[in-house]
């Protein structure tokens, strides 16, 4: 069985990151793709905000490009999920449906999956008016209506943030006050552009198949059924970190993100590095998963040169 200088879990913007910057130090690395390759952007339309497409560039295009370009430089993928893993003892073992490598280092960028409702209409709109990152798509919504779900920290700042935006924000919260923080929740009701429709769910996304362009809300206290109009309808319930596989291994913080040391990549085990939304739920951007993924690499480079010389 070969062994690797580094294999990669994940194959979003942080783990291509990644694969790109250790291919071109001679590592050779080989990257699990996971079930969904490419990450999140593989669900999205089109990216506006990242550096060097001007006029925007579909999500599965930029992720295409970013593979071909690790790839370039000597990357190995292998499909499918890491199902088994052994990070006890060096070296590393990684096992997947199809075979089991082994690996000096692992970097882990197996980032974060946003929480759905399960609605009907939400995954055939989801990229087509249906999102679940403000920051990531509000710029498409320009003086058009808005509905937000959710009634949490995330959701306060996301329907803030989509005041920049929209004509009118909605956001629909099954009870009658929000979890969010009393500073969150006061700075949302203060703002006129947002109303809110409380005890309320939304039960279906409708469009002319091609976008959405409204939601079915109803009234859990009077049964009351109307449809909302909306051009985007963003689910703000939070995200939840791909880390199950590492649940009694590594120290994870209370919602389930990897904790790294200091301001490395590095976890608390030598020669296993995290990057990307698996360990950043403040940011969450293909530009700054980018940026650890990098990080993650030169890291693991440095630590591999100095493993060397022991």
């Amino acid at each position: 069985m070969a062994l690797h200088d580094v294999v990669i879990l994940g194959s979003g913007p942080a783990g291509l990151t990644a694969a790109l910057y250790t291919a071109r130090a001679n590592l050779a690395p080989v990257v699990v793709e996971g079930l969904l390759a490419g990450g999140q952007l593989m669900q999205t339309t089109e990216v506006e905000n990242y550096p060097g497409f001007p006029e925007g560039i579909m999500g599965p295009e930029l992720m295409e490009k970013f593979k071909k370009q690790a790839a370039r430089f000597g990357t190995t993928f292998v499909p499918g999920d890491a199902i088994t893993i052994d990070f006890s003892k060096r070296p590393f073992t990684i096992t997947t449906e199809d075979e089991t490598l082994t690996a000096r280092a692992v970097i882990i960028a197996t980032g974060a999956s946003a929480k759905t409702l399960g609605l009907p209409g939400e995954k055939e709109y989801s990229g087509r008016g249906v999102s679940y990152c403000a920051t990531c798509d509000g710029f498409f919504f320009r003086e058009k209506e808005i509905v937000v779900v959710g009634g949490g920290d995330t959701a306060m700042e996301e329907a803030n943030f989509l005041t920049r935006f929209g004509s009118r924000v909605t956001v629909v919260h099954r009870r009658h006050e929000f979890r969010a923080s009393k500073i969150m929740a006061e700075r949302l009701l203060a703002n006129k552009k947002v109303r809110v429709l409380w005890d309320s769910v939304v039960t279906e996304v409708k469009g002319d198949g091609t976008r959405m362009d409204r939601v079915v809300v109803e009234n859990l206290k009077n049964g009351d059924v109307r449809e909302e109009p909306a051009a985007g309808f963003f689910v703000a319930i939070g995200h939840e970190p791909n880390t199950s596989l590492f649940k009694t291994i590594l120290p994870l913080d209370a919602e389930g993100y990897i904790k790294l040391s200091g301001h490395s990549s590095h976890t608390n085990i030598e020669g296993l590095f995290a990057a990307g939304d698996v360990h950043d739920h403040v940011y969450r951007q293909a530009v700054t998963a980018a940026g650890a993924g990098c990080r993650a690499a030169i890291d693991c480079e440095r630590w591999l040169a100095a493993e060397s010389h022991r």
